[in-house]
């Protein structure tokens, strides 16, 4: 048996008939008792977060649930619903959406803060990631909002409020606005942080690791999803590509009369 029960091993449930327990506490003590931020920080964290710790978190989830559905994986959501698939279905194909380029800009956001937070120099951390990474900054400028992302000021009003009551250090703000900073100088013009830079300082003030600030955005985009996957259910429509059908894609193979 010890071999059978020790094939998973895990510190998150414990659990028998009659019983569930997640990290040590009761499921019927957190029942009514816990937000859904404060239970996402228990399993993934180990421990129960503070109210004003929950709040924090629970804003950058919010801010991040929807871009509209010319977001892909929002449009995937609601194809995928044309197709036939259920909500289940529309959100396992929206979140695999979800990737390096769609989805993971916090996550390097949170590791280019850590590099500047372990010693190195923001101009040349920046200097690193475009060698190593590619020209694109993650976490700063945005192809659609423009002058600025209107989600980002709010979320870093938070954290300096935050830091002024001591619930987070307030070093990761400085860290992306001193980003900020060096990017406007290198781009002669602003080049304001996104809604990716500043849920990343969020996770980061918060001591989220990279990876899970991806996790994260996943959850808070899902919410989108879910909410675009039923309203399309309700709409109807079969079959619904990215364009409409009268509109044609650009064809650049050979043709017959060549």
């Amino acid at each position: 048996m010890s071999d059978v029960a020790d094939w998973w091993s895990t510190e998150i449930i414990d659990m028998e008939p009659g019983r569930i327990a997640f990290r040590g506490h009761e499921i019927q003590d957190l029942i009514g008792q816990v937000s859904f931020p404060q239970m996402i920080w228990l399993l993934t964290r180990g421990d129960l977060p503070s109210e004003a710790q929950a709040r924090l978190l629970e804003a950058a989830l919010v801010a991040a649930v929807d871009h509209g559905p010319q977001a892909p994986s929002i449009a995937t959501a609601r194809m995928a619903v044309t197709c036939g698939l259920g909500l289940n279905g529309a959100m396992a194909s929206a979140v695999n959406m979800l990737d390096d380029v769609h989805g993971g800009a916090g996550e390097q956001a949170v590791e280019l803060y850590g590099w500047i937070d372990g010693g190195v120099e923001t101009g040349a951390a920046i200097d690193r990631w475009q060698a190593e990474r590619g020209p694109y900054i993650p976490g700063f400028g945005h192809r659609f909002h423009k002058p600025v992302d209107p989600r980002a000021p709010r979320l870093m009003a938070l954290v300096r409020d935050a830091a002024e009551a001591g619930t987070v250090s307030g070093r990761f703000a400085e860290i992306g606005e001193g980003v900020a900073a060096e990017l406007a100088v290198r781009k002669g013009k602003p080049v304001p942080m996104n809604i990716d830079g500043a849920t990343a300082v969020i996770y980061a003030e918060l001591g989220f690791a990279g990876p899970l600030a991806r996790g994260l955005f996943c959850l808070s985009r899902s919410v989108g999803v879910i909410a675009h996957a039923w309203e399309q259910m309700q709409q109807g429509g079969r079959n619904k590509g990215p364009t409409p059908p009268q509109y044609r894609w650009t064809y650049t193979g050979p043709n017959e009369a060549d």
